[in-house]
């Protein structure tokens, strides 16, 4: 593709996703409660759906994607459900023993993480509107070849491991700044309540 295409693509993909919304809430509220542990897995399933979402746009999908609004609908609940249990999980995380109490009791696997994080952005409005109303005013996407389809996911993943690395970078150190266990109760009550709000929000809308 053209590289002030490209560039104009960067742009308004970094804009959208600078802008707080379901997906970033989840992510600050993460770390916040459970640190930088399982971080990039969820990270990378929110940067994998933009890329899906992506491609319908490039494709052509807009309509078919309508058409299918019951799937998408419960891909929407399932995300919001998915954050409700993150959201339960972070209120009732015991900080009794300082920072190292504040991890998850066992270890959640990768695969399952990314598979939330994928969940989250599959159900974000934010992001619908963004690839499926917005996007085709940016770029003309019937010029898109698949070598085009490619140099744009590279284009979006790396905007997004900007902004959500930023992100997560934050939220870390607002969490090493309150090490007391009385701070991190708080803070994992804070992050619950934040978890609980994107959950509400991706359902809502």
């Amino acid at each position: 593709m053209d590289v002030s295409a490209l560039l104009v693509f960067a742009a308004a993909l970094f804009v959208a996703a600078v802008i707080p919304g379901p997906g970033i809430a989840a992510i600050v509220a993460r770390v916040l409660s459970r640190g930088r542990e399982g971080a990039f897995a969820f990270c990378f399933g929110i940067a994998l759906g933009d890329v899906i979402w992506l491609g319908f746009a490039v494709a052509g999908l807009a309509v078919l994607a309508k058409s299918f609004g019951t799937v998408f609908l419960l891909v929407k609940y399932a995300g919001a459900l998915y954050l409700a249990y993150l959201a339960w999980k972070m209120w009732t995380a015991p900080a009794d023993g300082g920072l190292a109490a504040v991890g998850p009791v066992r270890k959640e696997r990768p695969v399952t993480l990314a598979m939330g994080g994928l969940a989250v952005t599959m159900g974000n409005p934010k992001v619908m509107v963004f690839y499926l109303a917005l996007l085709p005013n940016i770029i003309a996407l019937e010029t898109v070849t698949m070598l085009g389809y490619a140099e744009l996911s590279l284009v979006t993943f790396a905007v997004l491991a900007v902004v959500l690395g930023g992100y997560c970078l934050l939220a870390e150190r607002a969490r090493r700044l309150l090490a007391s266990p009385r701070a991190l109760k708080l803070l994992n009550r804070v992050a619950g309540s934040v978890m609980a709000g994107a959950a509400g929000a991706v359902a809502t809308r």
